[in-house]
């Protein structure tokens, strides 16, 4: 029962961190922060060896180097950059390409959605929801946290914890 609840972090903190970008355009730390020490915990609740622990924080690590030189050049956001980072060693090593590919056609979809929005005119109701007004003004940015969460929502069900918590 207790794996279920601490498994439960990941996807509950990817939906909070897209929820965040889209309506401030800021992912909090405390979500990576969650993410990250949650990590550990899920892995000795549903059983892992320490072997896939290990690998998960190689994952990690090479993700957040990778993250922060997209950040660099400007690509991603910097709390774009910890949530991927935090997010990787959940995916694991064999689900990793399917969560990058994921993750980068949920940020196509979300580029297209977002560029067809801002095409058209700002409605008066926007000026009632003022995060509606700041996705359709903000015409460089995109919450791309929405794409990392969406890659790693359907990604989840393939994941090593996932795995050893439902059978595979």
């Amino acid at each position: 029962m207790i794996a279920y609840l601490i498994l439960s972090a990941f996807p509950a903190a990817l939906i909070i961190a897209a929820a965040h970008d889209i309506y401030e355009f800021k992912i909090p730390n405390w979500i990576s922060i969650v993410l990250v020490l949650a990590y550990p915990a899920a892995g000795f609740a549903v059983g892992a060896s320490w072997q896939l622990m290990l690998e998960g924080f190689f994952i990690a690590s090479a993700a957040l180097v990778i993250g922060f030189g997209l950040f660099a050049a400007k690509f991603f956001g910097g709390g774009d950059a910890k949530l991927f980072a935090a997010a990787s060693p959940w995916i694991g090593m064999a689900t990793l390409g399917s969560f990058l590919v994921t993750t980068a056609i949920a940020g196509l979809f979300l580029a297209i959605i977002l560029m067809t929005f801002r095409r058209t005119p700002p409605l008066p109701i926007y000026a009632h929801a003022p995060w509606i007004m700041r996705l359709h003004q903000r015409k460089h940015d995109l919450p791309y946290g929405v794409a990392i969460a969406a890659g790693g929502l359907l990604s989840f069900s393939q994941t090593p914890f996932f795995q050893l918590v439902f059978g595979g």
